[in-house]
């Protein structure tokens, strides 16, 4: 917009006391009359209506068309819509597209106070200025979208463009994608059914070794063995289980390795949560192996130095359960479940900060009612698994109370439990429903973008750097915020885009 000089003189008589005020905020042009503004003088609008001079009604705004009379302010045009309906009815309401902050310039700027504010918009304002941000899993009740996070796209485009420059990339890139996103394509899924068929042999054969009939067996062998003057490890275990136990682990190593192989970065191989857990369902086996290469070095040792490592090698044995996680890999709610743990930790604490005041509270009431009674209430730590079992509403019915008293502890110890557990039950519900659904969402966008948009992906970093990628991100970015900052002198002002 062009200023034109005023001329000699002009200053005093440069326009009328009840002219009205022509005035462009942001694109959006109005025309406010004397009387309006005359009925708040403190305003900027109003003492630029009351000004004696073309320079000091500069002062107040941005630019000044003589030619048109009209006064221009670059500020923000929705607010402005807001600030007309304060001319009229001498209350200002709170717009919700504005930053409580935001909002508080542009009231101190146009020269209005709090107590402008209406009567329905006042707390809400005082409340949204003194509250700090909170993060989605902190307000369940907040909406959030399920969409998929550009973060995790850019991870994953970083992560392929560590591709580039490796030896048989190409290839290494297809193998680790077969191996990692089972709805990539239909080796992908094969591999993932294999998988899962695998992790749930080995454990039938872990359930089935635990059986009566088969322990019988195995110790009546072992009997034979030593009986033969033979060592009893070598036939402890069924054959059949055994031979599929050698081939479950064959299995679980050749994944591990090959996964190892073919990652894009070793160091955050080992970061991953699930790759940990394959590498804890395998290793038993081998520490298993170790203790009785032990054991058979040890074959003049004492009785109790054998008892020890052969606790040792039960322990290692017990930790095969942990294959079971393994399903975790191939499992959306599964992963769902343990990201609604991690980020959940605030309500479980509280959970147990609970049960543990509770059952504190109600154990000691327990053991005033009925340590006379003879009944399992002998002690307070006694009485604490007791009231453990009563708030988790489990209620073995081992230890219960006879007296009048502990009865009465006793309803008010289950109902409280009821009340406790269900408290942040819901807040854990609600955030396992928006990962379930985030991570659907994702693995829908990685699955349909696989045969077009993400073999582009493919092609395109075969020569490109990690370091170009971060580099090419950065820029568009700060493009962007240049475009969103930046507006072209000559281009005029939209009315409808604020």
């Amino acid at each position: 917009m062009v200023s034109e000089s005023p001329e000699p003189g002009a200053a005093a008589v440069w326009r009328r006391r009840d002219e009205a005020l022509s005035v462009n905020v942001g694109g959006v042009r109005r025309r406010l009359s004397a009387r309006a503004l005359a009925r708040f003088p403190g305003t900027r609008l109003g003492r630029l209506q009351a000004a004696a001079s073309e320079e000091q009604a500069r002062r107040l705004c941005d630019d000044y068309d003589a030619a048109a009379r009209e006064f221009y302010f670059d500020r923000h045009p929705g607010f402005f819509l807001g600030l007309l309906h304060f001319y009229r009815t001498g209350r200002l309401h709170v717009l919700d597209e504005l930053c409580v902050f935001a909002f508080g310039q542009e009231a101190e700027y146009w020269g209005l106070g709090e107590s402008a504010l209406a009567a329905c918009c006042r707390a809400r304002y005082q409340e949204r200025r003194v509250a700090r941000p909170r993060a989605w899993d902190e307000d369940s009740d907040a909406p959030s979208s399920v969409d998929p996070n550009p973060g995790e796209i850019s991870d994953v485009q970083r992560e392929l463009a560590r591709y580039g420059a490796a030896r048989c990339g190409r290839l290494r890139r297809r193998l680790w994608l077969t191996m990692e996103n089972p709805g990539y394509s239909l080796p992908s899924k094969l591999f993932s059914c294999v998988s899962i068929g695998v992790v749930l042999a080995s454990i039938a054969a872990m359930c089935i070794h635990s059986l009566p009939e088969y322990q019988a067996r195995e110790a009546a062998a072992a009997v034979a063995a030593v009986a033969a003057g033979r060592s009893p490890e070598a036939v402890r275990d069924d054959p059949v289980l055994r031979r599929l136990e050698y081939f479950c682990i064959a299995w679980f190593s050749f994944e591990v390795s090959s996964r190892l192989l073919l990652a894009p970065s070793p160091r955050n191989f080992f970061c991953h949560p699930l790759n940990l857990i394959d590498i804890v369902s395998v290793l038993p086996f081998y520490l298993t192996l170790m203790a009785g290469a032990a054991l058979g070095d040890q074959g003049g040792a004492g009785g109790e130095d054998l008892g020890d490592l052969g606790k040792v090698v039960q322990v290692f044995r017990l930790m095969r359960i942990f294959r079971v996680l393994k399903l975790a890999r191939h499992s959306t709610g599964l992963r769902s479940l343990g990201a609604t743990l991690k980020h959940s930790y605030r309500e479980v604490g509280i959970l147990l900060l609970y049960l543990a005041v509770g059952v504190s509270v109600f154990s000691g009431v327990a053991y005033t009612a009925e340590k006379e009674e003879d009944v399992g209430f002998d002690t307070i730590p006694a009485c604490w698994w007791w009231g453990t079992v009563s708030m988790t509403t489990v209620g073995y019915g081992d230890v219960v109370p006879v007296t009048v008293a502990g009865k009465l502890a006793a309803s008010g110890c289950i109902l409280g439990g009821i009340l406790v557990v269900a408290l942040p039950i819901t807040i854990i519900f609600n955030k396992f429903s928006h990962f379930y659904r985030r991570q659907k969402a994702l693995e829908a966008a990685v699955r349909n973008s696989g045969h077009q948009e993400f073999e582009d992906l493919l092609s395109s970093v075969d020569g490109v750097s990690e370091g170009s990628l971060e580099t090419s991100r950065e820029t568009s970015q700060e493009g962007r915020s240049a475009d969103l900052e930046a507006q072209a002198p000559g281009e005029p002002p939209n009315s409808k885009i604020y």
